[in-house]
């Protein structure tokens, strides 16, 4: 508790694209709300924070840490396992520190590839041929930056997480709810639900959200949706040969993108039973193929771009695979 009797917040950014932090303040007036029942005790997009702010720290004196992004590099770690100590509720918040999302496909390239497109590509004016180092002699002393990992990690793969809250980012309203229900905790009015649940989110599948009609039509081919002059904006899209996640994600999101004619892309990660993501999508588009020769099945599932992309997306990193051959070889 702090000095006015307020129960302390923690938010933190590892790796990720800030978008989390943009979902909390995109909650609008219960910002307020917020703000009235928690004082925040580190919060650095929002505020002067200093790790030895929090190291001063008792243990467990945060109530609740909201941690977004992966785990990338030493310092990613070293905060999540400085909060994890400082905490009493630590919340995998959003996509990056669920499933590992779009940063997780880096674990498909070893890191010496990665330093190569980012430093030395026609993108980068980089002549001198200069890379990070984790740490360089300067006049004033030594300089040290975080040095990056083999591979990205989820949250709780390096530390021990309380509760699960999916979303690239989550939604606003389910954040919402969930301040509501800490709130409540807080007064006393109401419980915090099992340890490991995945709270801000629903209990099935996007296709039990999405109101597109679905005839059980059978296709020939694969396509992409720049592919397509019209589709039929009624039909489940799946069903018109273009690839929606919404079979295997989590629902939660109300079905947004199908409902505006995008397919899924799985943001929320494996839906209730999904023990790996892209082998319940093989499932679900051999449902729809329109064919019994496996040499025409080949030939549509050919159709299919970049199935990695596709179908781990937003979750390799907490897959069955978690990590490509090459990449692991580099570790």
């Amino acid at each position: 508790m702090s000095e006015n009797g307020k129960p302390k917040f923690a938010m933190y950014w590892a790796a990720s694209c800030g978008g989390c932090e943009i979902a909390v303040l995109n909650i609008h007036e219960k910002i307020l709300d917020f703000d009235a029942n928690f004082e925040v005790a580190f919060w650095p997009v929002a505020m002067d924070a200093k790790y030895k702010d929090v190291e001063a720290l008792e243990d467990g004196e945060i109530l609740l840490t909201l941690f977004n992004g992966g785990i990338r590099n030493d310092e990613n770690e070293h905060i999540a396992k400085l909060l994890r100590q400082k905490s009493q509720i630590m919340v995998a918040f959003g996509s990056c520190a669920n499933e590992g999302c779009i940063p997780g496909l880096a674990n498909l390239s070893p890191i010496e590839s990665l330093f190569e497109t980012v430093y030395n590509t026609v993108s980068t004016e980089n002549e001198e041929g200069i890379r990070p180092q984790s740490s360089y002699e300067m006049p004033e002393g030594t300089i040290h930056i975080p040095e990056m990992y083999p591979v990205l990690r989820t949250l709780d793969q390096v530390i021990d997480v309380d509760y699960y809250m999916p979303g690239c980012p989550p939604e606003s309203h389910q954040v919402a709810a969930v301040v509501d229900l800490v709130i409540s905790v807080v007064k006393g009015e109401a419980v915090l639900p099992p340890k490991g649940t995945v709270i801000g989110a629903g209990n099935s599948t996007v296709c039990d959200e999405c109101e597109r009609t679905r005839n059980v039509k059978k296709i020939k081919k694969f396509v992409r949706i720049q592919d397509i002059e019209r589709f039929d904006p009624e039909i489940c899209l799946l069903e018109q040969g273009l690839i929606c996640n919404g079979p295997a994600t989590l629902s939660g999101c109300m079905a947004k993108c199908p409902t505006s004619g995008a397919p899924c892309v799985g943001c929320y990660g494996p839906g209730p039973r999904v023990l790996d993501y892209g082998a319940r999508m093989v499932a679900a588009l051999a449902s729809v193929i329109d064919s019994r020769d496996p040499v025409e099945i080949e030939a549509i599932l050919d159709g299919i771009v970049d199935p990695a992309g596709t179908f781990y997306k937003f979750n390799l990193a907490h897959s069955l695979l978690k990590t490509g051959k090459a990449s692991w070889n580099g570790n």
